[in-house]
């Protein structure tokens, strides 16, 4: 038996938006009707290079796996690498077999854009006449590439604080760099920033607008002003992830809002277990990011790589070596 390896660059051409977009809300609603399994993410500090690395295991019906990824903030000022990097490694469960090893920091990029363009399929307005990018590196690009598979032509609405940055994404997309309160007017917002002070203002979303808040992976962080999360209604993807990193960890720990407030996970409305909130309601999507999203789209691309005959096998575990008898 031989496991197949998958570099970065095979996986882009295997991984397409439509194929991310149909993986994770697989995997949302296998979860949101407890038929995942996902153990707490594992976090291991490396405070001395300002980074951390990540262990996310899951198990997804024929496929388990685990991710093991880093976030080092000055990677690419000190070293020329990236912040994140990833591999992933793809198990049978039946037998523990390692069917694949591949780059899992593209699926990251992807598996994150897809989640929230699920949620903006559930829980936004059918048809959003304006999308709001705010923060415009890696990750807004896989959003608007998954959101572009669910919604037909929308605008794009660029952000960043670096303004040759949202330039260049604007152009990249085909839509328009503007400033910060314009782009978190828009119908729907995605924000990808890594910041830890309060900055999309209660005042500028309009009343039934949808908000990706993807940024806050780590205690500490926040996006969203304390008074757009009251106002909103808030839907989470994990319980343990979301009061423990996500948006709403800041808040929580203060005692500015309650664990009770949150209208549900996204899982549950994915998999029918919840009503679509009303076209009326303010939302926001608290995104972790989960490991069973990861081994869905592992899997997806694992079986899309047999099918397509890419990717190169190799005797991991030397099964394959000649015996001594």
């Amino acid at each position: 038996m031989k496991t197949l390896m998958l570099t970065r660059s095979e996986v882009e051409r295997l991984a397409t938006m439509e194929l991310a977009v149909s993986a994770v809300e697989h995997a949302f609603a296998a979860f949101g009707r407890g038929e995942a399994t996902m153990p707490p993410k594992v976090y291991l500090p490396i405070d001395d290079h300002d980074g951390d690395f990540r262990a996310m295991p899951s198990r997804l019906g024929n496929s388990a796996g685990i991710k093991w990824v880093n976030v080092h903030a000055q990677n690419r000022k000190r070293f020329g690498l990236p912040t994140v990097m990833a591999v992933y490694v793809l198990n049978d469960p039946a037998n523990a077999f390692p069917l694949a090893v591949m780059d899992g920091t593209l699926l990251t990029a992807l598996r994150t854009g897809a989640a929230g363009a699920v949620a903006s399929k559930y829980l936004a307005q059918r048809n959003p006449k304006t999308i709001g990018f705010i923060g415009c590196g890696v990750q807004a690009h896989t959003l608007h590439g998954t959101h572009q598979v669910v919604f037909d032509g929308f605008e794009s609405l660029a952000y960043d604080r670096n303004e040759s940055t949202a330039a260049a994404f604007a152009d990249r997309v085909g839509g328009r760099a503007v400033t910060l309160e314009e782009a978190a007017g828009a119908d729907i917002v995605c924000t990808a920033t890594p910041s830890r002070t309060p900055f999309v203002k209660d005042i500028w979303i309009h009343r039934g607008a949808h908000i990706n808040a993807m940024g806050a992976d780590a205690p500490g962080k926040q996006e969203l002003a304390t008074e757009l999360l009251q106002s909103s209604a808030i839907y989470i993807d994990d319980l343990h992830q979301a009061t423990a990193s996500g948006e709403i960890n800041v808040p929580l720990a203060a005692g500015d809002i309650e664990a009770s407030q949150l209208a549900g996970t996204l899982g549950e409305v994915v998999a029918g277990l919840l009503p679509k909130p009303d076209v009326s309601t303010t939302t926001v999507f608290d995104s972790t990011g989960l490991a069973i999203q990861d081994v869905s789209l592992a899997r997806a691309i694992y079986d899309a790589a047999r099918r397509q005959s890419i990717g190169h096998e190799v005797d991991l575990l030397g099964l394959d070596a000649p015996s001594d008898d």
